[in-house]
């Protein structure tokens, strides 16, 4: 598969916003208060990597294969597990807003990017991350939900 400049282009800054999760999920399972909340960082940090390396297979020139399952946030339910005190209860939920609003900045991104791409494989790669990231939102939303963190 051979991409076009524009496309290269996308896919590298693309790739630069992967990272930046990559990084803030990592750095925010590092400070969560509640080991839930780490525990969930952790497991999307590793989607987040993923992401990244089916970027990385794209632009040396290989279209990952797309799992077709069930999206984790259809299965995640979570239970109300913050223990902690008002203070690291809203240092969770400020973790919580901030990678939210990381996810539809990111999601947003792949949905305006996707119609440059002239492959269809790479279309449905770039909609299946896409689709990964409102996935993770809407999983952190629960989170919130469950632990009375969303108002």
């Amino acid at each position: 598969m051979k991409l076009n400049q524009k496309e290269v282009q996308l896919i590298t800054e693309l790739k630069n916003q992967e990272q930046l999760c990559v990084q803030k999920y990592d750095f925010y399972a590092a400070q969560a208060k509640d080991p839930e909340l780490k525990n969930l960082f952790k497991k999307l940090l590793k989607r987040e990597q993923n992401h990244f390396d089916m970027l990385e297979n794209l632009l040396n020139g290989t279209v990952p294969q797309i799992k077709n399952k069930t999206p984790e946030a259809v299965k995640y339910e979570p239970k109300a597990t913050h223990a902690g005190d008002q203070k690291s209860k809203e240092f969770d939920k400020f973790l919580c807003t901030d990678i939210i609003a990381t996810e539809k900045y990111v999601a947003t991104t792949y949905n305006n990017d996707l119609f440059y791409f002239v492959s269809t494989d790479v279309r449905n790669v770039l909609n299946a991350i896409m689709t990964d990231e409102q996935n993770h939102a809407e999983m952190i939303w629960k989170y919130k939900v469950a632990n009375k963190m969303a108002a």
